[in-house]
């Protein structure tokens, strides 16, 4: 077909009628590859519609000529003169070649056919011969397999050969090196007999042994052999010693054997001590390869113990004594001076670092002489801490006795638990130091503990101790300084020298601070020394404990000195206090001492009110030290936080106590001057004035005037002083002191509506100023008062309509009536009576 289609391609612009004879002819490679359908078709008709598609150019340029060159000016078309031709060639078919083509396509589809059939049957021919083939491949892979098979059991059988063969020929070699093992043990054996026999002479006799054991330049090898027959002869005086000899020659040789070990012995310490000499002189030299080869040898000998006690205890800082007192004169200072624990930490730091960086020196060396330097370190720290540091402790800490305690002048207990506690910190640093530099397996924490186990025993009975001991100095400081000020004073009255001291003895919060700075220093030296938390809780309590104890008793003892002033004002007021038939001389020199023992009252009252601030203020001290530093070291352990809070509470009770007494004296206190100015300023004719026509006077009387001016002046120091529950229950037991002491006031008097009238104002006076004490009961029971006053000042007939609202206080109010000035002269009790009567 292809040359069929370059036919006609060569003839494309020949007649149709000579292209439509020629024969088509597809061919199979047309349709192989990337067959394309437009491709063939293009083929088979492209020779054919050349032809057609010229034509179709003529008249498409032939109609372009007319419309282009025969157009009139006018734009109307001009006939052409061909114009027949024209129409003959319109009524022409428009596609001439398809019956060629339709031929074409014919004759292709049965080309087609045939080549369908023409590959169908060599498709058939194809898969016949593909059976075959792969009947013939699986009988060949059959056979390849049967051959494999045969191969890999060729292989097994030669793998187990070769194993079987190897496994003979390892026997084979461990026989050959057992036996060579053997042999050499032999000869070795043969040579320590040799050997052995050389020593078995006569005891002592060392002048007929071998070269090699004189030689200097065979030493290792000497020593080496040495010990090999001194293990031989051991070992054989051991076997002897547990079987029990049956002939005589076992005891002959065994008696033999004594005497080669007892040569031997001598040897290896003339060798030892040979090598130990010439070890020394390289160290002295510095020549580390001859000391590394010295302590080579010299490890086979015990392990070389001796080499590196030799070495350790040749140390300067061990036998030189004058490192031992410049160790003392570092930390110590010269002798005779007193060491503060500032200038001891000090010294300790500078010691510790020289020790530090000896060690690390040493530690250099020990590194490149010693095969094993890690037991060598172990021996030298072991010696610095048990020598140099427990001989420099030995001095620094002295253990004082709880039965004779050094005095406080000379630092007391105090000085030396801030000694231990400096001593036992800088010596834990340098423990640390030395683990990073190394010291082997050695437990050098543990080793530092003991060196402070004999001071850590009963070390809490120390720290109590010396609390106490703070305690008594300050107190005979402050007793000191109070006599001190009294003395000074001694030209004052008695009573007035006696607030002054006892001013000068109050309750101090700084000295209740530097309790708990104490107790604080104490806190931290016991974390310090106690590593176990049962251990730790139970030295802080019993620390915390002493603090309750010095708190507890100093504010106790301050309350009842203010107590003492309070009763020494009370026994003043009791002397002065005089009948009716005196002279006015003595009435006037008696008020005037009574004047004197109220100004003290009063003095006392303010003294007391600021003991109790100040004792209040130091119990929140205690209590916020113990919040913030002693319960979480107490929590870890059951039940000890809950034991501190009892403890505590139980050590306040004494101060509540007298704090409690010292209050109700205060009350005492100021009643008594209520008292005495209500006696001394209230006039019969403040409340039955004459009725002369003046107007009333609603001024309060002089007396609760000078009253409520005293309470305002002294109960100022009280509302300062106490706080909440204690503040409440103060002023409502003095307002309802207060109450009952007007009752019994206004019971002396007779009043008349006038002086009803001034009563109620006095009432409405001191309702006012108690209704500062914020006590609701004491509110009403002066509310109360203002009603009942109210007898004093309607008429008699009107009386029962005063308490249809009360008739709680019936009782008080018929007290009331009955110092009205007309209760007899208009009969009120027997209008009462009948009220009463008809009213119940």
């Amino acid at each position: 077909m292809k040359e069929s289609r370059d036919g006609i391609r060569s003839g494309r612009h020949s007649k149709s009628s000579s292209v439509s004879s020629l024969p088509l002819i597809l061919d199979i490679d047309d349709f192989k590859g990337e067959f394309s359908f437009d491709a063939l078709f293009g083929n088979l008709v492209n020779d054919l519609l050349p032809s057609f598609q010229e034509e179709e150019t003529d008249i498409s340029e032939g109609h372009s000529n007319i419309s282009g060159h025969d157009g009139l000016s006018n734009g109307h078309m001009r006939a052409p003169s061909d114009a027949a031709k024209f129409a003959q060639g319109l009524s022409d078919p428009l596609f001439p070649e398809v019956d060629k083509i339709l031929s074409l396509f014919k004759d292709s589809c049965k080309e087609l056919v045939d080549l369908q059939k023409q590959i169908d049957g060599r498709l058939n021919n194809l898969k016949k011969e593909v059976s075959v083939q792969d009947s013939k491949h699986r009988k060949t892979l059959a056979e390849l397999e049967k051959g494999v098979d045969g191969l890999f059991g060729s292989f097994a059988r030669l793998d187990s050969r070769i194993s079987s063969v190897g496994q003979t020929a390892a026997k084979i070699g461990d026989h050959l090196q057992s036996a060579d093992a053997q042999r050499d043990t032999a000869s070795q054996t043969i040579e320590l007999i040799k050997y052995l026999m050389e020593f078995n002479s006569s005891p002592g006799d060392l002048m007929e042994l071998s070269p090699l054991f004189s030689d200097d330049s065979r030493v290792a090898e000497a020593a080496k052999i040495a010990q090999k027959l001194r293990a031989f002869a051991e070992e054989d005086i051991g076997r002897q010693g547990i079987a029990v000899p049956s002939v005589m020659g076992n005891a002959t040789a065994s008696r033999g054997l004594e005497v080669a070990v007892a040569n031997l012995q001598d040897y290896c310490n003339e060798l030892e001590n040979r090598l130990l000499a010439r070890f020394d002189a390289a160290s002295q030299r510095r020549e580390l390869s001859t000391m590394a080869e010295c302590a080579k040898i010299l490890s086979q000998f015990n392990r070389g113990t001796s080499a590196m006690q030799h070495y350790v205890a040749t140390r300067p800082m061990f036998i030189d004594v004058e490192v031992m007192n410049a160790d003392t004169r570092l930390v110590l200072g010269d002798e005779g001076s007193q060491a503060s624990p500032s200038n001891v930490a000090r010294g300790l730091s500078s010691l510790y670092k020289e020790i530090t960086d000896t060690v690390r020196k040493e530690a250099a060396t020990i590194m490149a002489v010693f095969p094993s330097p890690n037991e060598v370190m172990s021996i030298l720290v072991q010696r610095v801490l048990e020598q140099r540091v427990t001989a420099l402790l030995d001095k620094l800490l002295v253990k004082p006795s709880l039965v004779n305690i050094p005095p406080i002048e000379e630092g007391g207990l105090l000085l030396y638990l801030r000694m231990l506690a400096v001593a036992y910190e800088k010596t834990q640093e340098l423990a640390r130091d030395l683990r990073a530099v190394g010291c082997g397996d050695l437990d050098v924490e543990g080793l530092t503990e003991s060196l402070f186990s004999s001071h850590k025993d009963g070390y809490p009975e120390h720290e109590q101790g010396s609390l106490r001991q703070l305690y008594q100095a300050k107190m005979a400081e402050l007793r000191a300084e109070s006599q001190q000020i009294s003395e000074s004073s001694g030209t004052i009255g008695r009573s007035k020298g006696a607030a002054v001291a006892s001013s000068h003895q109050q309750i101090s919060v700084t000295v209740v601070t530097e309790f708990v700075r104490w107790n604080e220093e104490a806190i931290t030296r016991c974390t310090l020394f106690s590593s176990q938390p049962a251990t730790l809780a139970a030295n802080v309590k019993a620390v915390f404990t002493s603090l309750l104890d010095q708190v507890s008793q100093y504010i106790t003892e301050g309350l009842e000195r203010a107590r003492d002033s309070l009763t020494e004002a009370a026994a003043l007021r009791e002397r002065f206090v005089l009948g009716t038939s005196v002279s006015r001389r003595v009435a006037a020199a008696a008020a005037s001492a009574a004047e004197a023992a109220a100004a003290a009252g009063e003095s006392s009252f303010r003294s007391f009110m600021v003991a109790v601030q100040r004792c209040g203020s130091s119990v929140a001290i205690v209590q916020q030290y113990f919040s913030n530093s002693i319960s979480r070291l107490l929590l870890p352990v059951d039940g000890a936080h809950a034991a501190s809070c009892e403890e505590m509470a139980t050590a306040m009770s004494s101060a509540e106590s007298a704090a409690y007494k010292g209050l109700q004296q205060c009350i005492e206190t100021v009643m008594a001057e209520v008292e005495r100015l209500l006696s001394a300023e209230q006039k019969a004719t403040d409340y039955r004035s004459p009725e002369d026509g003046f107007a009333p006077d609603h001024r309060p009387t002089n007396a609760c005037t000078r009253v409520v001016a005293y309470l305002s002046r002294v109960l100022e120091s009280a509302f300062t002083a106490l706080e909440g529950l204690n503040k409440q229950a103060f002023l409502t037991e003095l307002g309802n002191r207060l109450h009952k002491g007007l009752l019994n006031h206004w019971q002396k008097f007779t009043f008349n509506p006038s002086g009803g009238l001034r009563l109620k104002r006095d009432i409405t006076e001191y309702g006012e100023f108690v209704r500062s004490f914020n006590a609701p009961s004491v509110d009403e029971k002066f509310e109360l008062l203002g009603i009942m006053a109210n007898v004093f000042i309607v008429a008699p007939e009107s009386l029962s309509t005063l308490f249809e609202g009360t008739p709680s206080i019936r009782k008080d109010a018929q007290r009331f009536i009955e110092l009205r000035e007309d209760y007899k002269s208009a009969k009120i009790a027997a209008r009462l009576s009948s009220l009463w009567t008809s009213s119940s």
